[in-house]
């Protein structure tokens, strides 16, 4: 059983709380006890597992800055160099894909007894690593 989430950020750095969402549709599976496997299908962005606590939200948000500044020189940005997937409204994101080379665009996470199974403190959170821009999520529950 499989669905797309489609969500709108409004920034860089924006946090998507999709902890509710995805109990939902694994209240609506129906399923007793298997997996579910939350995905983004972009290239800059991520998905993960963690406290949504704003004051570790915002340490987060600068690590990210002190380790891959936006405002560096990337190749990827140089747009009379490169040739390849290169799109209309093209932007100046190699930041954006180099963050998400360190965090993952997928989690997995067990369902047993029909319920999602997380720890008091964790939401599956949605983190936009680029700009403000229609994105897609999907979730796949494997029984």
């Amino acid at each position: 059983m499989n669905k797309i989430l489609n969500i709108q950020s409004k920034d860089l750095f924006d946090i998507v709380d999709l902890t509710d969402e995805v109990k939902s549709f694994v209240k609506e599976s129906k399923i007793e006890d298997g997996l579910i496997n939350i995905q983004t299908l972009h290239t800059t962005a991520t998905i993960v597992v963690q406290e949504k606590e704003p004051l570790l939200m915002q340490d987060i948000k600068e690590m990210l800055l002190r380790l891959i500044p936006k405002d560096k020189e990337y190749n990827h940005d140089d747009f009379d160099r490169r040739t390849v997937n290169m799109c209309d409204d093209e932007c100046r994101n190699g930041h954006s894909h180099c963050k998400a080379l360190f965090l993952p665009t997928s989690v997995t996470l067990n369902i047993i007894g029909k319920k999602l199974q997380l720890g008091a403190w964790q939401r599956i959170l949605f983190i936009e690593l680029d700009r403000a821009r229609p994105r897609k999520i999907q979730m796949n529950i494997i029984s």
